[in-house]
C-alpha cells in the first residue's frame, strides 16, 4: 500500500542556543576532571591514601571514567545535530528510516542528533528541453521543444515520492509536450475553428502548464510557467511546406486585390448613373468594368490604348 507523505514541520532548536550549552557542559566537565585529578594527586602527595575517603582506589578510577564516558556520550553526539539552512533551502530530517519533518526556516538550528539530514533547494529552475520530433495532428512531422520554470514546494513528496525528482521532471516535461504536439495542428487557415500550435501561443503555453502540474503533482513540484521555445517543420518536409504557404499567402493577396478592385468598379459605376454624366448600355459597362479591372489587378503598369473611333467601328 502507499504511504501517503506530506510535508510538516521538524523539531529543531536554535543551534547558537546549543552550542553555548555544549561549551559550557564541556568546560564545567573539564573543570571537574581536572580538579578531581589535582585533589588526588594532593593526597597521594601528603601521604594520604585515597581509600581513607573514598572505597577504593578502583572506585575511584571507576567514577572518574564514568565521568569522562558521559562527558563524551553527551557532548560528541550532540555535535552532529547542528546543521545550517540557506535561504531558498529546505532541509528533511529522517531519523531510522521515517520522516521527522523538514525544515525551511534559513539560519543555524540543532535537532536530533541522530536524525539524517538531506538537503533540498527550493530555488526557481529551468528545465530546456531537447528538440523533439513529433507528428502533429495532421500527421506532418514537426520540430517542437519548450522551457519549464519550476520549484519544490513539498521538499517531503519529492524526497520520498521518486528516486529522482530532477530527472522525473525532465521526463515527464518532454512527455507532456509530445502530448500537446499530436492535439494540435502545426498551422490553421481559420484559427477559431481549429486552434494550432503557432496560432495561439497563450493558450498552447497555459495548456502544456496544466498539463505539466498535473504530472508533477506527486513529486511536490509547481510548475510556474512552460511555453514553447522551438516550433517548425521537419526538414523534410519544411521546403514544401513553405511553398505552400507562399501559395497561400500569394492566394489571400489576389483575392484582397480583387475584392478591392469589384468594390472600387462598383462605386465608379454607382457614381456615373447617379450624377447622370454618361449614359452607359451594357456593353459599354462590360467594357469599362474590363478596362477597370484590368488596371487595378495588374501586378505591372497598364499602357492605356487610345480609341480614335467607336466602340461599336
Amino acid at each position: 500500500m502507499e504511504q501517503k507523505i506530506k510535508e510538516f514541520p521538524a523539531f529543531k532548536v536554535n543551534g547558537f542556543i546549543i552550542l553555548a550549552v555544549v561549551v559550557a557542559l564541556t568546560l564545567l566537565g573539564g573543570w571537574y576532571l581536572r580538579s578531581s585529578v589535582q585533589g588526588l594527586e594532593a593526597l597521594l602527595a601528603r601521604g594520604l591514601k585515597v581509600t581513607d575517603f573514598i572505597g577504593s582506589d578502583d572506585t575511584v578510577a571507576e567514577f572518574i571514567a564514568w565521568l569522562a564516558a558521559t562527558l563524551l556520550v553527551v557532548i560528541i553526539p550532540s555535535l552532529s545535530g547542528f546543521f545550517s539552512v540557506e535561504p531558498n533551502q529546505a532541509v528533511v530530517l529522517v531519523l531510522f528510516g521515517k520522516y521527522m519533518g523538514t525544515v525551511r526556516e534559513s539560519g543555524f538550528w540543532w535537532t536530533n542528533p541522530f536524525a539524517s539530514k538531506q538537503k533540498i533547494s527550493l530555488r526557481v529552475r529551468n528545465f530546456n528541453s531537447k528538440i523533439i520530433k513529433v507528428n502533429d495532428a495532421e500527421g506532418s512531422p514537426i520540430e517542437i521543444a519548450a522551457v519549464v520554470v519550476w520549484q519544490v514546494f513539498d521538499s517531503a513528496k519529492s524526497k520520498f515520492a521518486v528516486d529522482d525528482y530532477e530527472e522525473f521532471v525532465a521526463i515527464q516535461s518532454e512527455t507532456a509536450i509530445r502530448s500537446l504536439a499530436i492535439r494540435y495542428p502545426y498551422d490553421s487557415p481559420d484559427e477559431t475553428q481549429t486552434p494550432s500550435l503557432r496560432g495561439i501561443p497563450d493558450e498552447i503555453a497555459h495548456a502544456l502548464q496544466t498539463e505539466l502540474q498535473a504530472r508533477l503533482e506527486v513529486t511536490g513540484v509547481e510548475v510556474i510557467e512552460a511555453r514553447l521555445s522551438h516550433l517548425a517543420y521537419a526538414p523534410e518536409i519544411a521546403q514544401m511546406m513553405l511553398r505552400r504557404q507562399q501559395a497561400k499567402a500569394l492566394i489571400d493577396a489576389r483575392r484582397q486585390i480583387v475584392e478591392g478592385a469589384v468594390g472600387m468598379v462598383n462605386e465608379a459605376l454607382n457614381r456615373l448613373s447617379q450624377e447622370q454624366m454618361v449614359n452607359l448600355d451594357d456593353e459599354r459597362k462590360a467594357s469599362m468594368i474590363n478596362n477597370l479591372l484590368v488596371v487595378l489587378t495588374s501586378e505591372q503598369t497598364a499602357q492605356p490604348v487610345i480609341n480614335a473611333g467607336t466602340l461599336y467601328n
